[in-house]
């Protein structure tokens, strides 16, 4: 499963059209309303009890608006934060801060929202062995910052793109089927197209596919929307020869319970495709949001 940085040429990037998004022609409320020379501090608070992530974004987003900024994180990803935490100091121009504020808390919000969500995964399946890992169901273009919250929260990231590995799903099954080709064979037939160092991944839906699967000599065999009772049967008959992952369905309801089959891995698209936003704030400090240099 791929680990990928987010490299902060990419994120200079994502940012800086944010910024342009939201401002095209300049942000013209502040423009309109605060001196030029205004200075202004800042906090950036969290409302709510959840997992940081983002901390890059923040500091790329004011910094851009205001190069001379004085930025202070007071935390990091990953850090676990309650209602009231300070996240950042802010100090510098006003309408750069100002400026800045949305496209901050957009990204902070969105990426601790997923943070914290996977750290309620993470926690729920503490002392099982099994790992929680994300999907590729992600927002476009904003994969890496969403798998680095991912990471935040504590999870692991699954394949970072299709190039990653080869990853055999029900369509790709029929395809081959149509071939002629045996289950057995059409594995082989794709193991054998590939570097000895590709990771090959199966997906079964049915406890009949699996001795198929299995004599073909995958690396990991996703069971998809087993039962608990399917899953138990499928990891006895796969019998430690390959990584077994689990996937669909899974919720914070169940997700207890599938670990405790003695699944390795518990991958779960709702991480990023559904994580609420984590509620978060910038307070001007009554001292500093009227001062003029």
């Amino acid at each position: 499963m791929g680990h990928v940085q987010a490299p902060s040429r990419a994120i200079a990037g994502l940012v800086a059209r944010a910024l342009a998004e939201d401002a095209p022609w300049g942000d013209v409320s502040g423009e309109a309303s605060i001196p030029a020379t205004a200075t202004a501090r800042a906090e950036l608070v969290s409302r709510a009890e959840g997992v940081l992530a983002g901390s890059e974004c923040i500091v790329e987003a004011f910094r851009q608006a205001d190069p001379e900024a004085g930025i202070v994180m007071h935390r990091a990803d990953g850090d676990r934060l309650t209602p009231g935490a300070s996240i950042a100091t802010i100090t510098g121009n006003a309408r750069a801060i100002l400026r800045a504020e949305r496209i901050a808390l957009n990204f902070a919000q969105r990426l601790s929202g997923i943070a914290t969500l996977t750290a309620r995964y993470v926690d729920a399946v503490a002392g099982t062995g099994a790992r929680i890992a994300d999907t590729r169901k992600t927002t476009p273009g904003l994969r890496m910052l969403e798998r680095a919250a991912v990471r935040a929260g504590g999870a692991h990231n699954h394949r970072f793109s299709l190039s990653d590995a080869v990853m055999l799903k029900d369509n790709h099954l029929a395809v081959l089927a149509q071939q002629g080709l045996d289950l057995t064979e059409a594995i082989r037939a794709v193991r054998a197209r590939i570097p000895h160092t590709m990771h090959l991944e199966v997906e079964v839906d049915r406890l009949d596919q699996l001795p198929a699967v299995l004599e073909a000599g995958p690396d990991t065999i996703m069971l998809d929307n087993f039962s608990l009772d399917d899953l138990r049967a499928g990891i006895a008959l796969i019998d430690r020869r390959a990584i077994v992952e689990a996937s669909g369905g899974v919720t914070l309801d169940t997700v207890r319970a599938i670990a405790e089959t003695g699944v390795d891995v518990i991958s779960v698209g709702e991480l990023t495709h559904s994580a609420p936003s984590l509620d978060l704030g910038l307070d001007f400090a009554p001292d500093g949001a009227a001062s003029e240099g």
